[in-house]
């Protein structure tokens, strides 16, 4: 594989940063995942933190050097992050649950799957024009969706879903897209989308490398937020494009080896949570998804 990246997460007015991102990569499969920790409910940067080392941790354990089946994988992750977290508040005794949005891709071979839950996003940006982006969890958009008269009075910040919470989440996956060279790929927290119309993104993730158009659309969100912004995350690649290896931010994996794992994501002082990780929680994952897969399936039929 061949892509180039840029990330950043900025603070912007925020007391803390609660947004984590990060990407490992084998010879032949990328993961790409960001979340974001939830205000209004205590240590959202754990939940976060959590999140991003669950999944990390598992892909290291699948990917050797694919995943064998990217959509079971990016179900179960995501069920075994929401564990972790559920876990962490039930042996502090917290009252209330940290919680976390959560964007990931997986890229190999040629193609890309991601997974969402919130309102933290992905934008596919292909020749121009922008091919498609994940549809946020929240009533905002679920009226909008529907065509709804009046979406002005409905809060964008509420959602019916997130990691963490005492309901089961709720997620879509996405995919298998085939990439083609050029494509670009950029997953964000709300405090970049909130005060940037999607023509806004794809005229910047269009017109410039991800290592220009990033650095702009965080500053563009951050100016728009002004004193009170929220903190703005923003991790992007752009597949196979050969002028990128020019710079540092490009990654080539031809020569990495069976076996060997590489990754931004830093395990940080919740490392032994995720060494830790239950398999009963994760078995208990699966069965629960493997249970909606069946009940969709009867409604259908």
């Amino acid at each position: 594989m061949k892509f180039s990246v840029f990330q950043i997460s900025r603070k912007g007015g925020r007391e803390k940063n609660e947004d984590r991102m990060g990407y490992c990569y084998t010879r032949e499969s990328g993961l790409f995942v960001l979340a974001d920790g939830m205000g209004g409910h205590p240590e959202g940067e754990v939940a976060a933190q959590l999140a991003l080392q669950t999944i990390s941790a598992l892909y290291q354990k699948e990917a050797r050097p694919l995943v064998g089946d990217v959509t079971e994988f990016l179900s179960t992750s995501l069920m075994a992050a929401h564990h972790q977290i559920i876990r962490y508040a039930g042996e502090k005794g917290m009252l209330d649950t940290p919680r976390t949005t959560l964007v990931a891709c997986i890229v190999q071979g040629t193609s890309a799957t991601w997974v969402h839950c919130g309102d933290s996003r992905l934008y596919l940006v292909r020749a121009g024009e922008l091919l498609t982006r994940t549809r946020d969890h929240s009533y905002l958009e679920q009226q909008s969706a529907a065509g709804a008269a009046r979406t002005d009075r409905i809060n964008r910040n509420i959602l019916f879903t997130c990691l963490g919470s005492p309901n089961k989440p709720v997620f879509d996956i996405t995919g298998p897209v085939t990439l083609q060279q050029g494509d670009k790929i950029m997953l964000c927290s709300d405090g970049l989308w909130s005060g940037l119309s999607d023509a806004d993104i794809l005229r910047d993730l269009a017109s410039k490398p991800v290592s220009d158009s990033v650095p702009d659309l965080v500053e563009a969100a951050l100016r728009d937020g002004g004193e009170h912004s929220d903190n703005v995350t923003v991790i992007a690649l752009e597949w196979e494009t050969p002028d990128s290896f020019e710079s540092t931010r490009g990654i080539s994996t031809d020569s990495i080896m069976d076996g060997v794992f590489a990754s931004t994501i830093q395990a940080g002082v919740l490392d032994t949570m995720v060494e830790d990780l239950d398999d009963a929680a994760i078995e208990k994952s699966i069965a629960e998804i493997n249970e909606a897969i069946r009940r969709s399936a009867a409604r259908r039929s």
